[in-house]
């Protein structure tokens, strides 16, 4: 990287060489993108969501391409948090980039359970819990659908970790500023936002949804302008930082988050087009720092 302009940030207690993370669910383990780019220039990746316990997800086919973006019902598929310590884990130790461990569960004590268990490896730089899940003791909420499920869930996490925690919260909700209140109110170091939106496609000739789950997950370019309001929504709700998420694909949309009041971005979709757009994303911010006379990112966060 040329010297230059200071693009490192400060989540709090959490300090990144730069701004931009890989997103959970779009990067693997971080292992799978070795061949491609350099993790050390990363400032940080999120794993794939990981469970208690190994989970096939759902039935193919699970993914569709859409309008500049992707359905995905993935199904939250994982290798479970006892695979992910002895076989993945310690083939990231050479590597100093933020590892952050993204986990879910169906209660609220797998949720505790996980956040504890992660919380004894050493390498985990942060915790991310995905609270776009069903809630099984509550009918099958989701642990995102109402202010009071989010505070409960992470102030269960919150005492069983001293690892920065971040929630990462849905987009499908009625106010996501008294989310993103609840999960600061509840202890959270930061908050993510947004996941991906809920959307389907239909074969007109089988007359039948294209994903066998019927539903999925709306990611990409097409959900960035609704997705950077939301950012900047709550980036004004609340006093932790923000990493926002949504569309990313080139320095200039980072950028918009950063100016929007993210402290932090996460590039998710983009990732399975150009396996080194992160990269490209810093270098392009650093390259942007350089013309416009900006010596630390900072200086930009939040200026609208």
């Amino acid at each position: 990287m040329p010297s230059g302009p200071d693009i490192s940030v400060k989540l709090g207690s959490l300090e990144l060489s730069n701004p931009v993370i890989a997103a959970s669910g779009t990067f693997g383990y971080g292992l799978e993108f070795i061949p491609f780019l350099d993790l050390n220039r990363l400032g940080g990746f999120c794993t794939k969501g990981l469970s208690l316990k190994p989970r096939v997800g759902n039935p193919v086919p699970r993914v569709f391409e859409t309008a500049s973006g992707m359905l995905n019902a993935i199904g939250l598929e994982n290798v479970g948090l006892e695979k992910f310590r002895d076989e993945k884990l310690p083939l990231l130790q050479p590597y100093r980039t933020r590892i952050i461990a993204n986990f879910f569960g169906d209660t609220v004590q797998e949720y505790a359970e996980m956040a504890e268990q992660l919380s004894g490896l050493e390498r985990i730089d942060a915790l991310e819990m995905n609270i776009s899940c069903p809630n099984v003791e509550e009918g099958g909420l989701a642990f995102s659908s109402s202010p009071r499920i989010v505070e409960q869930v992470v102030a269960a996490v919150r005492p069983v970790t001293s690892k920065y925690l971040i929630v990462k919260l849905s987009p499908n909700v009625t106010d996501i500023c008294e989310i993103a209140q609840a999960a600061q109110q509840a202890g959270a170091d930061a908050v993510s936002l947004v996941n991906t939106y809920l959307g389907m496609a239909l074969d007109i000739t089988t007359r039948k949804p294209y994903l066998a789950n019927t539903s999925g997950g709306l990611s990409g370019p097409s959900i960035k302008p609704v997705a950077l309001y939301q950012v900047y929504q709550v980036a004004r709700s609340v006093t932790i930082p923000v990493i926002g998420i949504g569309g990313i694909r080139t320095a200039e949309d980072a950028l918009e988050f950063l100016m929007a009041g993210a402290s932090a971005v996460q590039v998710g979709t983009a990732n399975f087009f150009d396996p080194a757009v992160t990269i490209k994303i810093i270098d392009g911010i650093h390259r942007w720092c350089v013309e416009n006379g900006v010596s630390k990112l900072d200086e930009i966060n939040g200026s609208k």
